[in-house]
């Protein structure tokens, strides 16, 4: 006679989701307490907080990951829905700095772009950086897979010394134009400049946090692929989003003062 086997269900739990949950909670409200109720005492207290267990939660996490953790083989579905939530945030920002663009196409030529227009070659030097790391990244990735741990962190070291030549680079720029009087609150073209350029340094600087954590962990990192896909995925995003930003923000928005 033959007996049925049967197999109980396994749930996998980490009590490191909830200090990542509450850093959430922690940051909106530094953000209330600055630009509403005017406490930056208290906006800079939550902040604080809020930052810690972030980073508390996340380095947890992946410790947790990478030394009992497994690959499930959903990473790629992961990562394609985490990119598609992150169109969605980049095209409102597009929709509504097109929308401006349009609707006040003379005073925005007349009064808006500031004296001299933008610096195209620094767009094209960043451009070239981005797109370098997205090699780099690639490499790191096919390294990994290969088991090959030191071209794995000399890639991934290429990479988040790139991306920061990027952010370095990026700032030097905004306090140029800053000095320069063009400001986020001087106009609407100001105002969507900087909205579309910070919210990608923003990615930037997750895609850094991402492979400074695979760089620490990387000596745990064999027969763990996931992280690494995850990891280059996004960043071919941040360097694909990164064309649209600046045709966007440099080239629709000063053009007619080239």
């Amino acid at each position: 006679m033959a007996h049925e086997g049967t197999h109980a269900a396994h749930h996998e739990t980490s009590v490191w989701a909830l200090p990542v949950g509450l850093s959430t909670f922690f940051l909106a409200l530094a953000a209330i307490a600055y630009f509403t109720w005017k406490l930056p005492f208290l906006a800079v207290l939550s902040g604080g907080v809020g930052l810690a267990l972030f980073v508390l939660g996340i380095a947890g996490w992946a410790n947790e990951y990478f030394s009992k953790g497994h690959d499930e083989g959903l990473g790629f579905q992961g990562i394609v829905w985490f990119v598609f939530a992150e169109v969605v945030i980049f095209g409102t920002i597009f929709a509504g700095f097109w929308m401006a663009r349009v609707t006040h196409a003379d005073v925005w030529v007349r009064e808006w772009i500031p004296e001299g227009g933008m610096n195209l070659g620094l767009v094209a030097l960043l451009t070239l950086i981005l797109w370098t790391s997205s090699f780099t990244i690639w490499k790191a990735e096919h390294s990994i897979e290969e088991g090959d741990l030191g071209g794995y962190r000399m890639w991934l070291l290429a990479t988040m010394i790139l991306g920061t030549l990027f952010l370095v680079l990026h700032a030097w720029e905004w306090m140029h134009l800053w000095h320069k009087g063009f400001t986020i609150s001087s106009n609407m073209y100001g105002t969507g400049f900087y909205m579309l350029t910070g919210v990608h340094a923003s990615h930037v600087l997750v895609g850094l946090g991402m492979q400074l954590i695979l760089l620490i962990n990387s000596g745990k990192a064999l027969g763990k692929k996931t992280p690494a896909r995850a990891a280059s995925y996004y960043w071919h995003f941040v360097d694909l989003a990164w064309l649209l930003v600046a045709g966007t923000a440099y080239i629709v928005g000063s053009y007619g003062k080239f």
